[in-house]
């Protein structure tokens, strides 16, 4: 069974896994400055493909909402033309419905068309940014897709932990696809560590996941990113991991 990922620029990307398509953390909103608090992030390229070009869409797997580089506003119009929306409790208590809350390793079955089996989504703990950080940075979470017949998929979110890389190894790994936030995101609430997986930990999380492809997510388009593409294709190559790095351009698409 084949997965398809298809980027459409910072976070956001659609899969297609059992019949089925899935969104991740939708931002549709041009360039500009975005207020976080007192606070403001740079969004430096829009999208590559327009929410009106994206398609039906089964449901979004929503890392958090309540930072616009993973949800915008052009995201949250994007939400409610949706199905269903897997995030966070504190999501949902922000957002009401549609979002389903999935705390960590809770998990939500979701019907095929191709074979009438389930796709099932589990929530995968996450931490933005280094421990003892969350309550300046919030609630985030990951996911595992499995099923029947299925690769097995980690989406990581903006996850920054190691430590949590290797729970979800040893209690779903190894996995055949990897989806990796990246980047090495730095701003001024965390100023001493970065809030997203650097390059060199995303080549090192590959390796603890058994993952055969990484298709790496969110490490551009925003101004706080401090690693990019070529950070990751040295990172990969250092590693011995070359032929499992999937660096996509914006609009295209991987089959694997």
């Amino acid at each position: 069974m084949i997965t398809e990922i298809r980027y459409i620029g910072g976070p956001t990307a659609v899969l297609t896994l059992g019949g089925l398509r899935l969104i991740t953390d939708p931002t549709f909103d041009a360039p500009g400055e975005y207020p976080v608090g007192s606070r403001k992030l740079t969004k430096t390229t829009g999208p590559a493909v327009p929410p009106s070009d994206i398609g039906p869409i089964d449901a979004v797997l929503l890392s958090h909402d309540h930072h616009p580089d993973n949800l915008d506003t052009a995201g949250r119009s994007y939400l409610a033309q949706t199905p269903l929306v897997l995030s966070t409790p504190s999501a949902h208590a922000r957002l009401g419905t549609p979002v389903h809350p999935l705390p960590a390793w809770a998990h939500i079955d979701l019907p095929r068309p191709d074979t009438g089996a389930a796709l099932r989504v589990t929530a995968a703990p996450a931490m933005h940014g280094p421990r003892g950080s969350e309550p300046l940075v919030g609630e985030v979470t990951g996911f595992v897709l499995s099923g029947e017949g299925l690769p097995k998929v980690y989406v990581s979110g903006d996850n920054a932990s190691l430590d949590l890389v290797r729970e979800i190894a040893g209690r779903e790994g190894p996995f055949d696809v990897v989806v990796l936030f990246a980047g090495a995101a730095r701003t001024p609430l965390v100023p001493d560590a970065p809030l997203t997986l650097t390059s060199e930990q995303a080549a090192e999380a590959a390796v603890i996941l058994g993952a055969r492809h990484v298709v790496p997510l969110h490490f551009e388009h925003w101004g706080h990113f401090t690693q990019d593409g070529p950070t990751l294709t040295k990172a990969f190559a250092e590693a011995g991991l070359t032929d499992r790095l999937h660096l996509l351009t914006p609009g295209a698409s991987v089959r694997l």
